[in-house]
């Protein structure tokens, strides 16, 4: 498949600081879920704004459906309506009085229709599942609720991919089940999700991708194999998953054939067992 958005050759650095990331080759496929790991200071974060427009590579490129992405105006209105990225602290994302407000605000920017603009924050509310939060000052909703909020900004500005830094800290069991259902029928209307995270458990679950930085660059593979490479996981800092041990120790003691998938979750596991 030709990826939506990619990097060619790209690099980064912040002012009077090293490269944060060089000659970096990275694509995301249409239909994907993908997961993005590694250590603090692995450049995720960089990675991710360089994928939405918020940082110009000062090397490489960016590109859109195959075509160079030019940070002036047009390019990353361009690119906005494609990609959105919704960052880990939702209170740095939202500024208005109201959910309302603060999810109509992108779809306004784009010059809609005010009933252009209504369908997208009525869908994006309902996507998100705060109908009920809509005239809430967004001063008042819970964590949970603000990063339901942020998110449904994005989701209103209708983008084939969504980029989520860390989207389940700091939410509790309920809360990331939750957040996962909403995510599940995101992807099930088109969109292609892309999560930060550090949670490796979490990425083999929900992931049919991963990307994982390491200091020897970024590896881009299946989830479930990529991340049961033990190797890769303790050079980027990341605890090995769960459920990739249990299948190593399953086949190890001949209770699991190779040619059949492990557990993923401990209610898989109990099932199987």
């Amino acid at each position: 498949m030709n990826p939506l958005v990619e990097l060619a050759g790209a690099g980064y650095a912040y002012e009077d600081g090293p490269a944060v990331l060089s000659g970096v080759d990275f694509a995301i496929a249409p239909g994907r879920a993908l997961a993005l790991l590694g250590r603090n200071g692995s450049g995720k974060t960089t990675l991710m704004r360089l994928l939405s427009g918020g940082l110009r590579p000062a090397a490489g490129e960016l590109r859109l459906d195959g075509a160079v992405v030019t940070h002036d105006r047009a390019g990353l209105t361009r690119l906005r309506t494609s990609v959105q990225l919704v960052v880990q602290d939702p209170d740095d994302q939202l500024f208005a009085a109201s959910v309302e407000q603060d999810v109509s605000f992108g779809p306004m920017n784009l010059g809609l229709a005010a009933e252009e603009v209504r369908a997208r924050v009525d869908a994006a509310l309902t996507a998100l599942d705060i109908t009920a939060l809509r005239d809430r000052p967004t001063h008042l909703l819970s964590y949970g609720q603000r990063k339901r909020a942020a998110i449904a900004g994005a989701v209103a500005m209708a983008p084939r991919v969504l980029i989520l830094d860390e989207p389940t800290a700091g939410l509790d069991p309920d809360g990331q089940e939750r957040l996962l259902d909403v995510l599940a029928g995101l992807r099930a209307a088109g969109t292609t999700v892309v999560m930060a995270t550090h949670d490796v458990d979490l990425a083999v679950r929900w992931a049919d991708d991963a990307a994982v930085l390491t200091p020897a660059g970024i590896r881009l593979g299946p989830a479930e194999s990529l991340l049961a490479d033990p190797g890769l996981l303790t050079s980027a800092g990341l605890r090995p998953a769960w459920a990739p041990a249990v299948t190593a120790l399953l086949r190890g003691q001949g209770l699991l054939s190779p040619h059949l998938p492990g557990p993923k979750t401990p209610e898989a596991l109990a099932a199987w067992r």
